[in-house]
């Protein structure tokens, strides 16, 4: 999975959040590639996470909702997450500014943390850098 085949994900259309009782921002994040699925797959959290290019500024427990499409999958994935981690702007190492986004503790997410995991095989336990931890 070389830089060259690895695209980030394709973000669309966060939805504008205001105010603290605001409802959770919705994003499109659609992977074309396993090598952008593996850079942000967060395989360290115990549910399953993905890594989410924004320059948004979320709060940690913030609860997110993401619409995921996975390479060659036509089926999209809804996921109630919430902001587990924080990669600020200008962060250290030239890392992508972002959130991470733990999936919740139910069935669908299980089904789903094993399906990203069958699509990345053994690519899962590459030292290759990621975006994440």
């Amino acid at each position: 999975m070389s830089e060259a085949n690895s695209r980030p994900p394709h973000i669309l259309t966060p939805s504008p959040v205001g105010g603290s009782h605001a409802r959770p921002s919705v994003i499109q994040l659609v992977f074309r590639e396993k090598g952008a699925l593996y850079a942000a797959y967060i395989s360290v959290f115990t549910e399953g996470g993905l890594f989410v290019p924004t320059t948004r500024e979320y709060r940690l427990g913030e609860d997110i909702y993401l619409l995921l499409s996975l390479p060659d999958d036509p089926q999209r994935y809804p996921v109630a997450g919430k902001v587990a981690w924080i990669t600020p702007a200008n962060a250290s190492g030239g890392r992508t500014q972002g959130v991470g986004v733990r999936f919740p503790n139910d069935e669908k997410s299980r089904l789903l943390k094993v399906k990203i995991e069958e699509l990345l095989g053994t690519a899962i336990q590459s030292s290759k850098p990621t975006q994440t931890i």
